[in-house]
């Protein structure tokens, strides 16, 4: 019998697992270097490092990667010395550990895509051997009154400490394994993430008893605010049995060392019954869900014509309705499996402006404020890449350095600051603000040779493939590399709106509006003619009667055909005839006109008549031949014909386009 495993099948868990902590690394490595920056000490942030490390270690030892246990064993034999001597790490430790961790991630990659993983640089593996760990050594907390005392590193003693001084409450307790306890699945594992949910793990340490039975139990060291019952209850012990530790108090000294003042942290619940699932899982089950959408259409169609053919179909009409809702919920249901936090998304950004920034003749902080925001897997996926284009812009070009900084009385410290907020319409509002030298638009109307009256028309200089103001970034910031891949991936890919806001001295900030999601979205469908089109809900501010008297001037003869004024709510606003710009065949006189905005400017399109509001599903256009502009993909309405996705935020901007050439 062939017992021997095959480990391919591991893979895919081994990448998920491994991602996540490398990521964990490198928010801690952030962590201990902005607390050392404030001249505050990190141990919890140092053994969660080591924790990572070792955890990778084992991970990448199970499947044989070499390269990665190598590095990570280098990296874990450097954090746990600096566990052993207080959780403090000198600036040289932290520029190594973060090129180690980066290395790993490298080779996560290379697992991931199914390549060679290279081998440990052996520079990197002798430079991380040789480091320095610790900085000038802690203060030690007062000794603990506790048999705990003897059995806990300084760095644990000042977790310890620390939470006790936040206001948290110890208690050390003593959990026995149990045959009755695992089958019922209570192992110390569980007792660990129980805990974990309710405050946080100073130390697990295994005991040797002989009574009441020889075996190994677990004394168990917990910082938190749970009640007693409640932790009782997680860990299965009596709550008498629960031991409180006081706070330990020095002779000499009552006040907390200020090397020793870490911030009180909210405990962030881990959840027992998180399930990891492939990306790839939850498109199959989307595409399915795409699929019941199309047949409710096709269903719909069928329940209108036994309508019309004089059936009674209100119970039918009834069990279709009922439907409706079930997809809605379903809809909603995935579309929250597929959301993954804005801040997870942004966390390399961090490490981008580190290696970017030269100490000594540039620095720059990064705040980052993305709130409880969510997107889906997808969207952020290739919204990244747009994000980090617009932060190696700002840093490489608009923040000044140093010395130029000042002698215009501005800190001496450039600020970079991403936000991130929900807006209506199920949309993300993203800026990334910096407070460098602002873009020239003078010099920008140079170069380009053309008018650029205000900041939209800027953008549409900025993104025009092929435009760069490398050669005069002392004077514009540099702001045209790259751009017009930004635009490509924000207005094209994802069907959102990118805007730029500017002052010559002061800063720059862009303004990116971007859907939560892009598979199956609300749409209004209209008609223009003998076609049918739709358009996203979220794009349409308004929609109203259209009456010829609103009109107030004929198309002009100079301007783009089908382009017209139109009187609202006391002012002139442009009207778009969809049919006519679209070269369709007039049915009816528009009746309809939905409006949408434009850098803030509404715009209104005509169109024959309106259809409904529904959810579908959007297919894209991967025919480069097929590809227009204001054209965001194609969907399927159930009769089996494609009905296109019109984007009439893009329309709207190449009609402006044509209107300022003509």
């Amino acid at each position: 019998m062939n017992e021997r495993v095959d480990l391919q099948e591991f893979i895919g868990g081994f990448v998920v697992e491994a991602d996540e902590l490398v990521a964990l690394a490198t928010a801690s490595l952030v962590e201990i270097e902005t607390g050392n920056a404030t001249g505050a000490n990190r141990p919890k942030a140092v053994r969660e490092l080591f924790r990572a490390l070792h955890t990778i270690k084992g991970l990448a030892a199970m499947i044989g990667v070499e390269p990665i246990v190598e590095i990570s064993h280098a990296l874990e034999t450097l954090i746990r010395t600096a566990d052993k001597g207080g959780g403090r790490l000198r600036q040289g430790a932290i520029d190594v550990s973060i090129q180690g961790v980066r290395a790993i991630g490298e080779r996560v990659r290379a697992v991931a895509e199914q390549r060679t993983p290279a081998a440990a640089p052996p520079g990197l593996i002798e430079t991380i051997a040789t480091t320095d760990v610790a900085s000038d050594a802690p203060s030690a907390p007062p000794p603990l009154a506790h048999a705990w005392d003897s059995r806990l590193s300084l760095g644990e003693r000042q977790h310890l400490y620390q939470g006790l001084r936040s206001g948290m409450i110890a208690y050390a307790l003593t959990f026995q394994p149990s045959e009755d306890k695992v089958a019922k699945g209570i192992t110390i594992a569980t007792v660990r993430a129980r805990l974990a949910e309710l405050g946080e793990v100073v130390k697990v340490a295994p005991r040797t008893v002989t009574h009441p039975v020889r075996g190994v139990v677990f004394d168990v060291l917990f910082i938190g605010n749970a009640e007693p019952a409640k932790i009782a209850e997680a860990t299965t012990v009596a709550v008498d049995s629960l031991e409180r530790i006081a706070l330990p108090v020095g002779p000499a000294d009552t006040e907390l060392p200020i090397e020793l003042v870490e911030e009180a942290s909210a405990v962030t619940p881990l959840g027992r019954s998180i399930v990891r699932v492939e990306l790839a899982r939850l498109d199959e089950l989307q595409e399915q869900l795409s699929l019941l959408i199309v047949s409710r259409f096709r269903l719909e169609r069928e329940i209108v014509a036994l309508a019309a053919s004089g059936v009674d179909v209100r119970r039918l009409r009834e069990v279709s309705d009922l439907q409706t809702r079930q997809l809605r919920d379903l809809r909603r249901a995935i579309l929250r499996a597929r959301l993954i936090r804005v801040g997870e998304v942004l966390e390399p950004l961090t490490l981008l402006v580190r290696s970017l920034v030269k100490p000594g003749y540039k620095e720059v902080r990064l705040s980052l404020d993305t709130r409880d925001s969510e997107l889906d897997k997808a969207v952020a996926d290739r919204l990244l890449p747009a994000i980090v284009h617009l932060v190696r812009n700002a840093i490489d070009h608009a923040i000044e350095p140093i010395d130029e900084r000042r002698s215009k009385d501005k800190p001496a410290v450039g600020s970079l600051r991403v936000t991130c907020a929900e807006t209506s319409g199920n949309r993300l509002e993203l800026s990334i603000t910096d407070d460098g030298r602002g873009i020239d638009r003078d010099a920008i109307a140079r170069r380009a040779n053309r008018q650029i009256p205000d900041d939209d028309a800027l953008i549409d200089v900025l993104t025009t493939p092929g435009f760069s103001t490398r050669d005069v970034a002392t004077e514009t910031s540099g702001r045209g590399l790259g751009m017009d891949i930004v635009r490509r991936i924000i207005v094209d890919q994802l069907g959102g709106e990118l805007r730029v806001r500017t002052e010559l001295g002061a800063g720059t900030t862009f303004r990116m509006l971007v859907p939560v999601t892009i598979a199956i979205i609300d749409v209004f469908s209209f008609s223009c003619g003998s076609q049918s089109f739709v358009v996203p809900v979220a794009a349409v501010e308004e929609i109203f009667e259209l009456a010829p008297e609103q009109r107030v001037s004929p198309p002009s003869s100079g301007g783009a055909a089908g382009v017209s004024l139109l009187e609202r709510r006391g002012k002139a606003i442009t009207l778009v005839s969809l049919g006519e710009v679209l070269a369709i065949d007039p049915g009816t006189s528009a009746s309809k006109a939905l409006v949408v905005r434009r850098n803030g400017e509404p715009i209104a399109f005509a169109v024959d008549r309106m259809l409904g509001r529904q959810e579908v599903v959007v297919r894209p256009i991967d025919d480069i031949l097929a590809r227009a502009p204001g054209i965001a993909g194609a969907t399927d309405l159930g009769d089996g014909r494609p009905t296109l996705v019109l984007d009439l935020v893009e329309l709207g901007a190449k009609i402006a386009s044509r209107e300022r050439s003509a």
